[in-house]
């Protein structure tokens, strides 16, 4: 008949069968344990008896650094005879009237909550505070931008005309120019119109090379392809972003080409299926 042992029936049990001659060892290998824990019993046991073989509690039997009683009941007085002061001014109101030892700030913080005196905000922000600033479809909006400080073997610097789909991540231009100027950066835009399609939007951050091919240069080059194109507002077209979009991508700075008409260049843009896929929101 199994008989189903408590804790410290066990380890009694244990300590009474090295009493009656077993080995540590082999007591220690009988109930799973290493050959140190079954001293440890034994010598709880030779100074506590039945009651030491117990569990313990962790905690330590004092905190030096804990705050005092007295501080307490100060800092509840600072908030509630001055209700705007924050842990900070309550601190630093504690180090002038010369408190010892001077609790932390959290320290401060956490006595304001037990006394019901601050409501307990949530610092990190949740998984639903954030929107998502990926676009819903390829070829929706393309996001442009001139990357520069790339060295030749000659020590020439070159920059290299880059364009992402929003949505699939899928780089649809990358071309190397020897200077970021209209022309060259309207040739990059065009050969990657000419190979994936038109998207509907293009965003590019505000430099002037942009500003002045969104103003000329890409009018006529949609032009050539029957499209009619327009300046949209920037702060239409992005939203809050759980991938942080660069500075210079500000919603207040950005300006945003939307091409109006459907792709008419007949070239089709890549499938789905070589593309990588979207990045986490």
């Amino acid at each position: 008949m199994l008989v189903e042992l408590g804790l410290v029936e066990q380890r009694y049990k244990a300590v009474c069968e090295v009493f009656d001659g077993a080995t540590v060892t082999e007591v220690a290998t009988r109930y799973g344990v290493t050959r140190q824990t079954v001293h440890t019993w034994l010598r709880h046991y030779a100074t506590g008896g039945l009651a030491a073989l117990a569990d313990k509690s962790s905690r330590p039997d004092r905190c030096p650094h804990q705050m005092t009683a007295a501080t307490e009941v100060r800092i509840v007085e600072l908030r509630r005879s001055h209700p705007r002061w924050g842990p900070r001014r309550i601190l630093t109101q504690l180090r002038t009237e010369g408190v010892t030892p001077l609790p932390g700030r959290s320290s401060v913080h956490r006595a304001l909550i037990r006394h019901l005196l601050i409501e307990p905000s949530t610092r990190k922000r949740t998984r639903a505070d954030y929107k998502r600033w990926e676009r819903s479809r390829s070829m929706e909006l393309w996001q442009m931008d001139i990357v520069g400080r790339f060295f030749l073997l000659d020590g020439t610097e070159v920059k290299v005309v880059t364009g992402v789909d929003d949505h699939s991540r899928f780089c649809v231009c990358a071309r190397v120019v020897r200077r970021a100027t209209a022309q060259p950066v309207c040739a990059a835009l065009s050969h990657a119109l000419a190979t994936h399609g038109i998207p509907d939007q293009i965003l590019t951050d505000n430099g002037k090379v942009f500003t002045r091919l969104a103003s000329a240069q890409v009018q006529g080059l949609c032009s050539l392809t029957g499209s009619a194109t327009t300046t949209a507002s920037a702060t239409s077209s992005l939203r809050p972003t759980r991938r942080r979009p660069p500075a210079k991508w500000s919603a207040s700075t950005a300006p945003c080409v939307t091409i109006s008409s459907p792709n008419t260049t007949g070239c089709t843009p890549p499938s789905m299926s070589s593309r990588p896929p979207s990045m986490p929101g």
